[in-house]
């Protein structure tokens, strides 16, 4: 499918894939790499131990920031239209901006997760979920209201 353009959802694009790698990088390093993206003791070391939950959890967020890869792409007119594309960036775009908005009060929720991850992560995601908001913005025409 010819590119429409969009450098904004592209860059959304390029900025769930990076993060989705640096998740990848926990599971494939453990808890070293847990610990130094400030993900908290809890996880480092249940990762060192070899347990199932944050292998399943990261796996989780991964499989979702790549799925939100592909409906970057598909806004920006790289790949083919995927369906909902217009519904699922709003989407996707608010659960960003949510996230990065409401970490203090996600903060308690989390005890072990360092006030540079919450002040980092936040910043992230507040960037990337500008990036959807504006890029979707811009392409709201071209992406039509078909479902598919």
């Amino acid at each position: 499918m010819k590119s429409d353009g969009n450098t904004l959802l592209l860059a959304a694009a390029l900025s769930c894939s990076l993060a989705a790698l640096a998740h990848l990088g926990c599971i494939v390093f453990g808890g070293d790499c847990y610990r130094f993206l400030g993900a908290g003791e809890q996880m480092a070391q249940m990762a060192d131990q070899g347990l199932w939950y944050p292998t399943m959890v990261t796996s989780t967020i991964v499989a979702v920031l790549l799925i939100w890869t592909l409906y970057a792409l598909s806004g920006a007119g790289v790949i083919r239209r995927l369906p909902l594309t217009r519904y699922i960036l709003i989407a996707i775009a608010a659960v960003f901006l949510a996230r990065g908005a409401a970490f203090v009060s996600l903060m308690p929720l989390f005890p072990e997760n360092s006030l540079t991850f919450w002040i980092v992560s936040s910043g992230i995601c507040l960037f990337i979920g500008g990036l959807f908001s504006v890029g979707t913005f811009q392409q709201w025409s071209s992406l039509g209201s078909r479902v598919a």
